[in-house]
């Protein structure tokens, strides 16, 4: 673990890049902009948004921030906040080099890299919420000092953003892994032990086991939807996948043409989190079938010792997913996902745009063909 958290420390203050409006082309807020409600455009002749069909598929990907977002590409990783004084902070993220060689390795590689980008993206969001506050009229200095907690976390930056990623493994495990499975088990308890004995029952158990899990899920995304701080994150969310998609179609990213295009991506975490609970319920119930009826204790354990095997199926189906979004199977495979991003993702406005524009103009690489999908 200490090996990682090396290969991902932050900039030093001296690498901080920050943009302002007389640096940029770009204005902080352009005088006039398309309306952030505002449907992408759609062509008459083909009944297609413009940006269906791109001429290359990136491997750049990005998480929403705070007021932010950061982007992944295939040498760089940045983040692009904007300040409280309007002004978009742009910082690259430190990462390793080198490529281990379980992160090429199928099957492996999918919980590997799902992982190192939480540890980024945790230490990115929390970098974001602070660079956020910063030159808002009402800061003082009295209200600027850190807390011991604050002075520690810098020190210990690394550790403790490992520590917040494992942290919410361990939350995402227990909501949608292991407190469906309880559910089912507390229920079974009702059910008489002659049915229980019956061959079929494991599997039905799992089924229900699987669509409680995707229920919670689905409660889960609407009800952080309807939550203020969240929709506005959502916002960022869609500004990066509209940013990543003008530049899959080949134009300029300005403001005006990321505006244009779709809020929906088929290579999206969210694609990858339904992944994850689709192939959990095919795994569990094969697993059912051969294990029969077995303690509550002994289920949890199966979950657990699962769940790896289940992540690597999961990245492997979104890069196939990737490959063959736009015809037959993989156009079917990609259409949960798109629709649950309506839960995830936000029309932003031409403010969240610039933001995300600077973040993509921060990693894409001098060779356009290395971050080819």
């Amino acid at each position: 673990m200490s090996e990682n958290n090396d290969n991902m420390k932050l900039v030093t203050e001296d690498q901080i890049k920050e943009i302002t409006p007389e640096e940029t082309e770009q204005e902080i807020v352009p005088a006039e902009t398309p309306k952030a409600d505002v449907p992408a455009k759609v062509s008459k002749k083909k009944g297609k948004k413009k940006s269906d069909c791109p001429v290359k598929k990136t491997t750049i990907g990005g998480q929403a921030l705070i007021e932010g977002v950061m982007m992944v590409g295939p040498t760089r990783t940045a983040m692009a906040v904007r300040k409280g004084d309007g002004t978009i902070y742009v910082e690259e993220i430190k990462q390793s080099e080198k490529t281990t060689y379980f992160e090429k390795v199928p099957f492996i590689r999918g919980c590997i890299r799902f992982y190192k980008m939480l540890v980024t993206g945790t230490g990115a969001l929390m970098k974001a919420a602070d660079i956020s506050e910063e030159g808002k009229p009402e800061d003082s200095k009295e209200g600027n000092k850190k807390s011991r907690l604050d002075e520690f976390t810098e020190r210990h930056f690394n550790v403790m953003m490992s520590i917040s990623a494992i942290f919410g493994i361990l939350l995402s495990v227990g909501l949608f892994i292991l407190l469906p499975r309880l559910l089912v088990d507390i229920a079974a308890k009702f059910i008489p032990e002659a049915y229980m004995e019956l061959a079929w029952m494991p599997i039905v158990l799992n089924i229900v086991e699987g669509i409680l899990r995707l229920l919670i899920f689905l409660i889960y995304l609407v009800s952080a939807s309807k939550l203020k701080d969240i929709k506005r994150v959502w916002r960022y969310h869609g500004a990066e996948h509209k940013t990543i998609a003008c530049y899959e179609a080949g134009l300029p990213l300005t403001v005006e043409n990321v505006m244009k295009q779709t809020r929906f991506h088929p290579r999206c975490g969210t694609s990858f989190m339904f992944n994850v609970l689709a192939i959990s319920i095919i795994i569990y119930t094969v697993i059912g079938i051969f294990t029969g009826a077995q303690p509550m204790w002994m289920n949890a354990i199966i979950r657990l010792i699962c769940i790896p095997f289940i992540c690597g199926i999961s990245f492997e189906v979104l890069r196939f997913v990737g490959r063959h979004d736009g015809r037959g199977l993989g156009k079917l495979m990609a259409k949960p996902g798109l629709w649950l991003q309506k839960f995830t993702t936000d029309e932003p406005d031409a403010a969240i745009v610039e933001v995300a524009i600077a973040s993509m103009q921060a990693v894409i690489p001098e060779n356009k063909e290395d971050d080819v999908w």
